[in-house]
């Protein structure tokens, strides 16, 4: 796109730049010159046209000279505010002038020297402050502690004393028996058994229920110690003592009898096949429980069977609802299962330490 020929300007606004009309500018006539030939139009370009005079043509005629162009009116400009300058830009009213960049290329590279000297000085100086403070470290070190030549010689250390030390044995011990083995027949079972050993408290407190035991007895004629069924079952199954103790509370009297087999499996079957009940033991107080309804019960564990009898002490029967007497009687039959196991656990512990080699035993190295 033209906008014309421009002339002289400057701010906008300045009073001293007259407003000019751009006129012809001076220059040579237009037109070819005399005795040419006119140009062809642009684009249409042909062959150049014989100059030269051909024999029987005349002459060329000289063409007459065209029309001056007119002169067109310059467009009118209005101000553009100016660009900010670049960086590399000069002043105002000066002509714009290409970067250095060789300037720019030096500077770069006096920034990357500068940056390189920075990093190389910083490590220096921290290379120099780790080995001040490791030199600092040695010398306080050795103002307190003893030299090398201080230290005691091979010869003055100690030496081992050549005594035996213990070895142990890499074969795991045998897992720890079970107690009711030891009560499951009368071939374990060797620990001393008599009223003391089985009922040994005067004053149990059971569940935090006190009783006062008051009378204890023992026999080998098993029938003797019973009523009703219950001595032939006993006597059938080999029966070989009952031992007897009777315990009251509070206008109750409970009697437990222990029948003594030789296996398990016949102590279990006189619980099964019990009838009647175990006789009453009163000591100097009035008798309980004879012909009269009381509350009973039968239970085994290992080669004992142990039953219980509880009634009032003033010889009423014990009624449906009653829970005085129940509660007795299962009282003194926990009570004689704790202690039928404690000595199960008594004879197991025994054997355990019969069997661990004692300390002198132990072998050496």
């Amino acid at each position: 796109m033209s906008f014309g020929q421009a002339g002289p300007y400057g701010p906008p606004g300045d009073p001293q730049q007259p407003n000019q009309q751009p006129g012809p500018l001076p220059g040579p006539p237009s037109g070819p010159p005399p005795g040419s030939q006119p140009m062809p139009p642009a684009g249409q370009f042909g062959p150049p046209p014989d100059l030269s005079p051909q024999a029987g043509q005349p002459a060329a005629q000289p063409q007459p000279a065209p029309q001056q162009a007119q002169p067109q009116p310059a467009p009118q400009h209005h101000p553009v505010p100016p660009a900010p300058p670049a960086p590399w830009a000069s002043a105002p009213g000066q002509a714009s002038q290409t970067p250095d960049w060789d300037a720019l290329a030096d500077t770069t590279a006096a920034r990357g020297r500068r940056r390189k000297w920075l990093l190389v000085g910083g490590g220096a100086l921290a290379t120099v402050a780790v080995a001040g403070t490791v030199a600092a470290l040695v010398v306080g070190s050795h103002k307190g502690g003893k030299s090398a030549s201080d230290l005691p010689s091979a010869q003055k250390l100690p030496s081992s004393s050549g005594s035996p030390e213990p070895s142990f044995s890499q074969v795991a011990p045998p897992p720890p028996p079970n107690p009711r083995d030891f009560i499951a027949s009368a071939d374990k079972d060797k620990a001393p058994l008599s009223t003391k050993t089985l009922f040994p408290h005067s004053k149990p407190s059971l569940d935090k229920r006190k009783y006062d035991r008051v009378d204890t007895a023992t026999t080998e004629d098993c029938a003797s110690a019973t009523q009703g069924g219950l001595g032939s079952v006993l006597a059938d199954n080999g029966c070989r003592k009952v031992m007897r103790a009777t315990y009251k509370r509070d206008g109750v009297a409970v009697t437990v009898g222990v029948a003594v087999f030789d296996t398990k499996a016949a102590a279990d079957k006189a619980k099964e096949q019990s009838t009647g009940n175990i006789a009453s033991l009163s000591g100097d107080g009035p008798a309980f429980c004879r012909a009269t309804a009381c509350r009973l019960t039968a239970n085994a564990e290992g080669r004992y069977a142990y039953f219980t009898v509880a009634g009032y002490l003033n010889g009423k029967a014990v009624p449906d609802d009653d829970k005085d007497a129940l509660q007795a009687g299962r009282d003194v039959a926990g009570y004689t299962f704790r202690r039928i196991m404690a000595r199960a656990n008594s004879q197991a512990a025994a054997s355990v330490a019969s069997a661990s080699p004692s300390p002198g035993n132990k072998k050496q190295a």
